[in-house]
């Protein structure tokens, strides 16, 4: 089977251009448009597309819903392609490639698991796949398409994983789509909250509602789309803060209260770790060092030097302040063992913490 070494991507927005970035990165010539001519003009001086004739793939880097208005014209330009999507429903550009003269067998629907909340292609990353998973969802299609998607997949850095389109729309609306829209409810609550109030806020908060930044636009399309599968996820959580409004009416024992924060607890822990592996449960070494150049590169090479590796890291640091506060998650060894080293070698550590 032919290998990748031209692709087109329709679309000019985060995800468009975060594939044309790490395609580019790999010496694959790269074609870039899009109806927005701004869009397309930053794309292209930020990943140096090129005119590309005959591309192996074409990938549809837009909303579902506007595939329409582009896939005739497309396949009539390259009609020896493999098309691909990138949508976040995976019914719909199904439903759309079976009412055009695009063969389903030249077609790949899939959906790369990653983004951010602000769009465009000024927020374009060539590392936004690496270690993500990206869905393939084939209806019909030839052994050459699933080749050349499998083949897009690795070169950008992600994990490729089959699944039937029903299975991801259920999927998506529990992991993404319902995670949105409670997050959008909540940061609404804030509305009419005064100001002074909202200055209190710490990293809770600013975690919870951090999608909220997300693009109105895009997310009507995406919720509308899979409204018939988010509505059953939704309902359950309705009632279930239902039934947490009716324990502070005082109609159940406070215990009940616990229980809701402990199941929460005890399901958030069944969301895999780094690169779909197990999730772990880290244990976090503080360490206050003061504010000069090149403390945090020592400890750095340290924990290269015993061979301890760090999966996490946060800094606390007020402007003017002489000192800084270090964390970092670490495996419990990994903890204990950077712990006494640093203590003996006259760092600042504190208790590890889990």
């Amino acid at each position: 089977m032919s290998e990748i070494s031209g692709v087109r991507i329709v679309g000019a927005g985060l995800i468009g251009t975060s594939i044309a970035l790490a395609l580019t990165s790999r010496g694959i010539k790269v074609e870039l448009v899009d109806s927005d001519s701004r869009s397309q003009k930053l794309a292209i001086d930020l990943a140096g597309g090129v005119d590309v004739e005959e591309p192996e793939l074409v990938i549809f880097a837009l909303p579902s819903q506007h595939l329409i208005d582009v896939i005739e014209a497309e396949y009539a330009l390259n009609p020896h392609s493999t098309f691909i999507d990138i949508g976040s429903v995976k019914s719909e550009p199904l439903r759309i490639v079976e009412g055009s003269k695009l063969p389903k067998a030249q077609f790949v629907a899939s959906h790369p698991m990653a983004g951010r909340e602000i769009g465009g292609p000024e927020s374009a990353r060539a590392d936004l796949f690496e270690g993500r998973t990206w869905v393939l969802t084939p209806d019909q299609s030839s052994q050459r398409s699933l080749h050349m998607a499998g083949q897009l997949v690795s070169m950008v850095g992600a994990t490729a994983v089959v699944m039937e389109s029903r299975e991801h729309d259920q999927a998506v609306a529990a992991i993404s789509h319902l995670p949105q829209i409670v997050a959008s409810a909540l940061a609404m609550q804030l509305e009419n909250v005064p100001e002074e109030w909202l200055a209190l806020a710490g990293q809770g908060l600013r975690d919870t509602v951090r999608i909220a930044g997300s693009d109105p636009i895009l997310w009507q399309e995406i919720i509308a789309l899979n409204r018939e599968e988010i509505a059953p996820v939704l309902q359950k959580l309705i009632v279930d803060l239902q039934k947490m409004e009716s324990y502070l009416a005082g109609k159940k024992s406070d215990d009940h209260i616990g229980e809701v924060i402990a199941r929460g607890r005890s399901a958030r822990s069944r969301i895999p770790g780094k690169h779909g592996g197990k999730a772990r449960d880290y244990s976090y070494l503080p360490i206050v060092i003061p504010d000069a150049p090149g403390n945090l590169a020592a400890i750095f090479n340290i924990c290269a030097s015993i061979d301890v590796n760090v999966e996490d890291l946060s800094i606390e640091h007020s402007p003017g302040q002489l000192t800084g506060l270090i964390t970092l998650g670490l495996s419990s060894d990994g903890a204990e063992k950077l712990s006494q080293h640093l203590l003996a070698n006259g760092w600042n550590v504190h208790p590890v913490r889990k």
